[in-house]
């Protein structure tokens, strides 16, 4: 077990060393004046404006050698079909991707083409809000516990319309548990401007503590989870618009921990996709595989939805992704979930440029 320890520590360094892992993807900008805005609709008695916003999130499985091996043609692949189905008009209009850690992985979020990108935390990134807590009991350095941080949070968020403010929050230094703690995970904020809907979207990209994967006891990674849960939460409150919408999507990695939902789901005040389309059929058409009458159990990855003072959203549609039906193979360790939502607002409200201008 020792040695097993020492040789996963051993590629972590080495996929910072060695294959780039402490590079983000590189920012991009898009103008307002340059963005294409979205077809807007409006209800029967002409009361209501509103429109669809497709959000994709997926974890690449962007670790690098030797701690993935083999990844470079499944990653380029990634980038390549998201281009191509962007390019078509078919595309996601914004994906929240997590694990971008390799350079392949980096390559693949840039090749994907989205005009206005964001990514971080970065690795040295250090958390500016107040830490939760700490986990309990002495840190372990052969769980790889070492107090420092050897990549970045490999988040970044890719937008067809314009990202005007962004900000990458890591977790705090003592809020993580095993070999989570290499990696500077948090969570990523991009606010996005959507012409003719009058305010903006702000988004949230996370990736949170994983449990056996981790190789730390499950009592220390249910604290550190617990501590990052309460952290994100408080992010999202510092980051927030009350006029805009929400929408949060990641790796939450709570999948079958009632324990971890638990925690989560008190603190953190918006509604799971998976829940409301579950409950709400006849609004929400389901093309996803749902076994039970709890299926956010049985993945890590979720989106989670908040109204904002003046837009609201609703998901109308829910489905994966890179899932391995003939047209979507698998090309990492996740699907993707992929969501379109309806945002809806006064339709007095709606102007030339709309939360673009105001952005």
């Amino acid at each position: 077990m020792r040695t097993r320890h020492a040789s996963i520590l051993g590629a972590l360094a080495a996929c910072m060393f060695v294959a780039g892992c402490a590079t983000l993807p590189a920012e991009r900008t898009l103008a307002c004046a340059a963005a294409q805005a979205p077809k807007i609709a409006l209800s029967a008695d002409g009361q209501t404006a509103s429109t669809r916003l497709d959000v994709l999130t997926y974890n690449i499985e962007g670790l690098g050698w030797p701690a993935r091996k083999g990844r470079k043609g499944e990653l380029q692949e990634i980038g390549r079909r998201l281009a191509a189905q962007r390019q078509a008009g078919e595309g996601p209009d914004i994906v929240l991707f997590q694990e971008a850690f390799s350079r392949s992985a980096v390559a693949a979020v840039e090749s994907a083409g989205y005009p206005a990108l964001v990514a971080g935390p970065g690795r040295r990134a250090r958390r500016d809000l107040p830490a939760a807590g700490r986990t309990p009991g002495r840190r372990h350095w052969m769980r790889g516990e070492l107090g420092l941080r050897l990549a970045t949070g490999g988040l970044a968020v890719a937008s067809v319309y314009p990202i005007v403010d962004h900000a990458g929050e890591p977790f705090s230094r003592r809020g993580c548990a095993g070999i989570d703690c290499l990696s500077n995970k948090g969570a990523l904020y991009a606010r996005v401007a959507i012409p003719g809907v009058p305010f903006p979207l702000d988004v949230f990209d996370t990736h949170m503590n994983s449990r056996k994967a981790s190789r730390a006891p499950m009592r220390r990674t249910l604290v550190a989870h617990a501590i990052q849960t309460a952290e994100l939460s408080t992010f999202l409150q510092a980051r927030d618009n009350p006029e805009d919408a929400n929408i949060l999507g990641g790796d939450f990695n709570m999948r079958g921990s009632e324990a971890r939902f638990d925690i989560f789901d008190s603190l953190l005040p918006m509604q799971l996709v998976h829940r409301y389309c579950a409950e709400q059929r006849k609004l929400c058409d389901v093309k996803a595989s749902w076994d039970g009458d709890a299926p956010w159990m049985d993945t890590q990855d979720l989106q989670l939805f908040a109204d904002g003072r003046q837009v609201s959203v609703r998901p109308v549609r829910v489905e994966t992704m890179f899932d391995g039906r003939p047209d979507s193979p698998t090309l990492s360790d996740h699907d993707g979930l992929r969501v379109t939502y309806e945002l809806s607002w006064p339709a007095g409200l709606t102007k030339a440029g709309g939360g673009c201008a105001g952005g």
